[in-house]
C-alpha cells in the first residue's frame, strides 16, 4: 500500500506515521496510540484497529489475533452529563472540573 494511506480516518494517521511508531518501538496498538493519536478519534478505533494490527503483524511476524486491542480507561470519578454538556453559561473546561470539584464537596454534606 501506498505509505500516504490514511489509516486512522478521525485522526487523520496515514501508513508511514504508524510504520515510524513501530521503528521507533512501538509493539502494541496503545504504543502506537501514544505516538501517533490512532485511535482517539470520535470511532475510538473502530475503524483503525483492524488495519493497525494488519501492520503491527507485517513488522512484527505476530498474528494478528495475538495483538491486543487498546485497553480502555474510564473517567477517575463520576461526572455528570450536565457538566460535559456545558448547561452552565460557562462551557470551558475549567468550568468542568470546577463543576465536577462542586459536586464532591464533603462540606455540602
Amino acid at each position: 500500500m501506498d505509505k500516504s494511506t490514511i489509516v486512522c480516518r478521525c485522526e487523520e494517521v496515514n501508513i508511514d506515521e504508524v510504520e515510524s511508531a513501530i521503528q521507533f518501538g512501538a509493539e502494541t496498538f496503545d504504543d502506537i496510540k501514544r505516538l501517533t493519536r490512532c485511535g482517539m478519534g470520535p470511532c475510538q478505533s473502530k475503524i483503525c484497529l483492524q488495519l493497525v494490527r494488519r501492520i503491527i503483524s507485517e513488522y512484527t511476524g505476530m498474528e494478528s489475533s495475538e495483538i491486543e486491542p487498546s485497553r480502555m480507561r474510564l473517567p477517575l470519578r463520576m461526572v455528570r452529563m450536565s457538566a460535559l454538556a456545558g448547561e452552565k453559561e460557562s462551557e470551558s473546561v475549567a468550568s468542568v472540573f470546577e463543576e465536577s470539584l462542586e459536586e464532591s464537596d464533603p462540606s455540602d454534606k
